[in-house]
């Protein structure tokens, strides 16, 4: 019996030295394979001066991407996202307490800082009340009535998986918001969960389009006759890239994506920069007659400002038309905007940040007397309660989210939205890494985000004396500031004559 355990025991030593030693034999092969390669190539200097060592510069790299944000960087200085911010939508997403101990970590002396102005005497807990209906479109066929404040902003179904997208569905429709579908059509899975949806009509006509890639009417009122399909948003730029046309890799363009957008298998899906028959205001106000026409819904369209002349442009050409070719509603986007494939040169450089563009788009909207005709929807980062509160200030209806939606299904900012591999299955097809993310669990941390959010803008508003936020009004915040003074926003821009929630429109 002892022999027996002493040959076991003997086999398994010899086992693992043989395995050693081949483990050996294949690393050192390797090795001298990489030196001999490394100093050969001419392409890379770190390699051809330091051969296999240099290797590991570009695994660093990588990993430098992870070990900032959990390691190395500062609660309030990460970008684009902060991990304070990014920690606030994960509690709210999870239901977990969302309040802090011991004091801020927001600096308050930034320029650009806001702090709002609290009430000696605020809302009593009897005083509450929750955001009332608006409505958008009122002199359509089919005008869309609607509570929502905070809403799912436009990520099409080939940016987003298939599960990512159900689980928005079904998270919006507990949740009571709309979900915009994005420019790459109208999906099963956006209409899954039951939610309202805002159909957006991009550049590229995705699910609309002839063979020419132009409008097909015909489509246009198959989608309209879905009744979840609330309203229909023309798409001119987004933030990320304004002046530049969707982007899908061919590796995402699969046999259903193709289906739905009605374009090519496996090849790449990229939007002209803007639409064809789009080359003016007049041009503009046309499309919005025409698809209103034909779905008898209420129609709009998004954009990111560079300037506000092409606005004033707009609104004296609906003062010569009449109020009645209006859009129903504007959404504005911020340059801080995201999407999951840009060029760096548009992202960085071009447009104007939600907080510059936004007063600048009201108070336009005010001077010609077009507000409630059209409604103000604010995109562009707001995440969290005070960039919200901070919108409806400035005279925004409604908020809308892309990011903050992709935080509560479990995003950790892994910046890997314009490759196939992202780690928590929301913005890739692979079917092994789709399967960690479960529309049924993903669905109440969408719905969490979204009463959470609008919990708390309420505490905002409260604590300013109103009682509810489309009470919030440019009386209501502070603006730090190069000097360090933190002036009224009424004293920066003018007070608004129109505030949402107030449906008087002023007279001409």
């Amino acid at each position: 019996m002892t022999d027996t355990l002493f040959e076991l025991a003997a086999y398994g030593v010899l086992t693992l030295i043989g395995l050693l030693a081949v483990f050996t034999l294949a690393l050192g092969g390797w090795i001298l394979y990489a030196w001999m390669v490394d100093v050969r190539q001419t392409q890379h200097t770190v390699r051809r001066n330091f051969p296999v060592i240099g290797r590991f510069r570009y695994f660093f790299e990588h990993l430098g991407e992870f070990f900032r944000q959990y390691f190395f960087a500062m609660d309030r200085e990460e970008m684009p996202f902060n991990r304070a911010d990014r920690t606030w939508v994960y509690r709210a997403a999870k239901r977990e307490s969302t309040t802090i101990a011991f004091g801020s970590t927001h600096r308050l002396d930034i320029p650009g800082t806001v702090i709002f102005v609290n009430s000696p005497f605020p809302s009593l807990k009897h005083d509450f009340a929750s955001s009332g209906p608006l409505t958008i479109g009122e002199h359509c066929r089919t005008p869309y009535t609607t509570t929502s404040l905070v809403n799912i902003s436009g990520m099409s179904f080939g940016a987003l998986s298939s599960v990512a997208v159900t689980a928005l569905s079904r998270g919006a429709a507990m949740a009571g918001c709309w979900m915009n579908t994005g420019e790459g059509g109208l999906s099963p899975y956006h209409l899954d969960g039951g939610c309202d949806l805002v159909f957006q009509i991009g550049t590229a006509k995705y699910g609309v389009r002839d063979e020419r890639g132009l409008l097909d009417d015909a489509k246009l009122k198959a989608i309209a006759e879905h009744g979840q399909v609330r309203m229909f948003e023309i798409k001119l730029s987004q933030g990320a890239k304004p002046g530049k046309g969707g982007i899908l890799p061919a590796t995402k363009v699969n046999e259903e994506i193709a289906r739905i957008r009605h374009i090519p298998i496996y090849e790449d899906s990229i939007s002209p920069n803007g639409h064809p028959e789009i080359r003016s205001v007049d041009d503009l106000l046309d499309m919005v007659e025409h698809v209103r026409a034909v779905t008898g819904k209420p129609v709009g369209f998004k954009a990111v400002l560079g300037d506000i002349d092409w606005i004033r442009d707009l609104c004296r050409a609906i003062q010569l038309r009449g109020k009645q070719v209006a859009p129903d509603f504007i959404t504005l986007d911020g340059a801080e905007g995201g999407t999951g494939a840009a060029p760096q040169s548009l992202m960085d450089y071009m447009g104007l940040p939600l907080n510059q563009s936004l007063p600048m788009l009201v108070d336009t909207l005010d001077e010609f007397h077009l507000r409630p005709r059209i409604r103000v929807i604010a995109s562009g980062k707001l995440i969290t309660p005070d960039r919200v509160a901070w919108a409806l200030c400035v005279g925004a209806d409604f908020v809308v989210s892309a990011r903050g939606f992709m935080f509560a299904l479990g995003c950790i900012q892994a910046l890997q939205c314009n490759k196939n591999t992202c780690p928590t299955g929301i913005t890739t097809h692979d079917p092994h890494l789709q399967s960690g993310l479960v529309p049924a669990d993903k669905a109440q941390r969408v719905k969490h985000f979204v009463e959470g959010l609008v919990q708390e803008v309420g505490v905002i508003a409260h604590s300013c004396g109103v009682d509810e936020p489309r009470g919030l009004s440019r009386q209501h915040a502070r603006i730090v500031q190069p000097n360090g003074d933190a002036r009224r926003m009424t004293d920066i821009y003018r007070a608004s004559s129109f505030h949402p929630g107030n449906d008087l429109m002023p007279e001409d």
